[in-house]
């Protein structure tokens, strides 16, 4: 878990029981034999082990929690430093904490690392129970069976009822999940830029991506977690993480920052980067880049740093079992369908979408806002920076929360201008 430095990447960037803890804590559910966690596709897991933070105090009614879902590549390390254990500050530290939108001297916020990820929570990555990484044999799993080990967190911790469920993307998915799932267990369920269900192009790019992965003969089906440093698959997770981010921010906004300009020190014409670059280029290389020593245009140079920044602190195995998950998320099935799921919602629901995704279009918040008891709100949030904009604009998104979280919420379409 140290910084990133030059040289090859290791094989998985996922947190090692070896490496310091930071703020996490962990709680080991489904231990009992007879008891294990139950997979909706089939199959059980037992032990799971969950690493979370919180912040704030529960207070003695228990009823002041709310629990912060993370989207595909993050982590229980929703606000704080980084720090030893914690490469990173916290990925929402703009909207948690004393005062802020989700504001801790009010509320006890609880965000665990889900199930499938790689960051102390039981996943490909974790050692199964004859003590070799799961690699190959971790089950295929749902939002669902992510949520119930949430529910057992929950129990752990003796909170019977949640104040809120917040997330955006994957998160999003989860908050959606605890409405339908859960109904008695969540006072209000805050859903950012995602749909009720994955759609036909978000499967397609997903399984685009994990594909890339699989396709690395490095991922060796998964089973990759002796290998070297610069032997794991990073080169297929690269190429994931390119396409996903493209996914992830706005044409428009690609086209202002980086428009066709090269990368300074390169010339993609000339086919080989100028003097003083080459040891640049070939580290992206290292990550899937097909050009090595070539020279790259800017948006290409944008696209490596991102590729090679995950393969440090992320894993191949969880990247391909979590985008599964939210391929098959829907909360219609087996519940007659999205408007029989969503009409039984008995919680407020706050909605809020943001007009430059092109991965979770607003249509999709809309659609969902429809079909919820009610039709809530639908805030949009306008940014150039698409999906992204919810982590991004902290602003809007912050005072989203904010007012949800005050129960404020009306009929009609609400529009936050970022920034």
């Amino acid at each position: 878990m140290t910084a990133a430095s030059p040289g090859p990447p290791p094989a998985s960037g996922a947190w090692r029981p070896e490496d310091p803890a930071g703020q996490r804590q962990f709680l080991t559910l489904f231990a009992a034999p007879d008891r294990p966690l139950e997979l909706e596709l089939g199959g059980t897991l037992s032990p799971v082990v969950l690493a979370y933070e919180t912040w704030g105090e529960l207070d003695r009614t228990g009823s002041n929690a709310v629990l912060v879902a993370h989207a595909l590549t993050g982590d229980s390390h929703a606000a704080g430093p980084a720090g030893p254990g914690h490469r990173y500050p916290g990925w929402w530290d703009h909207s948690i904490g004393p005062g802020k939108d989700i504001d801790t001297n009010r509320w006890f916020v609880v965000c665990p690392n889900v199930l499938g990820g790689c960051q102390g929570t039981t996943g490909p990555s974790s050692a199964a129970p004859d003590g070799r990484p799961y690699g190959s044999r971790f089950p295929r799993i749902t939002i669902r069976d992510q949520v119930a080990v949430e529910a057992a967190m929950a129990d752990a911790l003796g909170i019977d009822r949640w104040a809120a469920v917040i997330g955006g993307s994957m998160g999003g998915m989860r908050a959606l999940e605890w409405a339908v799932g859960h109904p008695d267990r969540l006072e209000l369920a805050v859903v950012v830029a995602c749909g009720a269900a994955a759609s036909a192009e978000e499967i397609g790019l997903c399984s685009v991506q994990n594909e890339a992965i699989r396709a690395d003969p490095a991922f060796r089906g998964g089973d990759y977690y002796g290998a070297a440093p610069g032997e794991g698959p990073h080169r297929g997770m690269g190429i994931a993480r390119r396409i996903g981010h493209l996914s992830y921010r706005s044409e428009a906004e690609l086209q202002a920052r980086f428009g066709r300009a090269s990368q300074p020190g390169e010339n993609p014409l000339a086919g080989t980067a100028e003097a003083g670059s080459a040891g640049e280029v070939q580290g992206a290389g290292d990550v899937g880049s097909g050009g090595g020593a070539q020279g790259r245009y800017a948006v290409e140079s944008y696209l490596d740093h991102h590729a090679d920044k995950l393969a440090r602190r992320f894993d191949a195995g969880s990247y391909v079992v979590l985008s599964e998950a939210m391929n098959h998320h829907d909360v219609g099935r087996g519940r007659g369908g999205l408007g029989a799921a969503l009409g039984g919602v008995r919680c407020r629901v706050a909605v809020a979408g943001i007009d430059s995704d092109r991965l979770y279009p607003l249509r999709l918040q809309q659609e969902l806002a429809e079909l919820l008891p009610g039709r809530p709100e639908v805030t949009v949030i306008s940014s150039m920076y698409g999906h992204d904009s919810f982590l991004i604009e902290s602003e809007a998104v912050g005072r989203f929360i904010r007012t949800a979280l005050q129960g404020g919420g009306g009929a009609g379409v609400v529009e936050e201008r970022a920034g």
